[in-house]
């Protein structure tokens, strides 16, 4: 057999081996995508209280959504984590004064964009709302802050399908998270926390 001849049939071997692999299929209305990601949590700490200049830790955090696809367009994405204990600290007291959880479900409504021809690259972009609730609050003596947020969230990211089930994602989200900060019942501003959101992880659709 000649070497052009084995060269020929190594080509059509690999051919079929790649035609025989399995195809990302795309959405389509009623597919549920859950992802898991670990995500970066990067605090805009952008405050309007100059006495105390209060700021709250960055960390690292486990996230699920549950994508759920109204169209193979368009999707709804409920975000969640469990509660999360973040340090506070004010330069006018010389670090950490106390620390609260949060717990920031997150909903939006979400985009997909099915047809620019990039394959298993499945990119989106979403809007919507975060609720959260501050809890555990642990601070000096006299202080206090709202328990509950509601704002804006905005989002951007990417899938890669792998298959028909699996994938991994990429994902950006900018979100609105603030509270009033009181002393003694006296209102000294806005925290404005407003974090970075940026995650990796895998999900599988059903």
């Amino acid at each position: 057999m000649s070497k052009k001849t084995r060269l020929a049939l190594a080509a059509l071997a690999a051919l079929a081996t790649l035609s025989a692999a399995p195809v990302a299929s795309a959405q389509v209305a009623g597919d549920l995508l859950v992802r898991g990601r670990l995500v970066s949590l990067t605090p805009a700490n952008d405050d309007s209280i100059a006495i105390t200049d209060v700021s709250i830790n960055s960390k690292v955090i486990p996230e699920v959504d549950f994508t759920y696809f109204l169209s193979p367009n368009l999707a709804a994405e409920l975000i969640l984590t469990y509660p999360q204990k973040q340090n506070v600290s004010s330069t006018a007291h010389g670090g950490k004064i106390g620390t609260l959880k949060h717990l920031p479900p997150t909903l939006t409504l979400q985009y997909h964009f099915t047809d620019l021809g990039l394959g298993a690259f499945k990119p989106y972009v979403g809007a919507g709302l975060n609720y959260t609730r501050f809890s555990s609050v642990d601070l000096p003596a006299g202080f206090s802050i709202e328990k509950n947020s509601v704002g804006l969230a905005l989002q951007a990211g990417v899938d890669y399908a792998i298959d028909k089930t699996w994938s991994v994602n990429f994902d950006v989200k900018k979100v609105q998270i603030r509270t009033d900060l009181s002393s003694n019942g006296t209102n000294l501003g806005t925290i404005k926390v407003d974090p970075l959101l940026v995650g990796v992880g895998v999900g599988y659709k059903f």
